[in-house]
């Protein structure tokens, strides 16, 4: 069990992955930050799915900004932890993702 939160462009290849093990509370800070507790099922994701426009992926980035107090420089990029990186990158490749198509599906399991 665990939380693998992936995200997909409009053609469904996957463009951002996130990997939680069960016990690891790191999985809810991205949750907070993609506003999306309904999708959170305790020792997973509960299996769905939403998507999610620029708007909402730029407010994660800004909220991830605000959360660990941090900026743009390199770094600061190379202090943050293994989960801080890959919250960042996975919402990062949204975004990208988001910029081009308008929209990115995120999938919660």
């Amino acid at each position: 069990m665990g939380h693998d939160i992936s995200g997909y462009n409009k053609a469904g290849q996957e463009i951002a992955y996130a990997r939680f093990s069960m016990g690891n509370h790191n999985a809810l800070i991205l949750y907070r930050l993609l506003n999306a507790y309904k999708y959170y099922a305790g020792v997973s994701g509960s299996g769905g799915s939403t998507s999610f426009s620029i708007k909402q992926i730029e407010k994660a980035l800004d909220d991830y900004k605000q959360f660990y107090n941090h900026g743009e420089s390199p770094a600061e990029k190379d202090v943050l932890n293994w989960d801080q990186k890959q919250i960042l990158k996975f919402i990062q490749n949204c975004l990208e993702t988001a910029q081009i198509e308008g929209r990115v599906k995120v999938y919660f399991g």
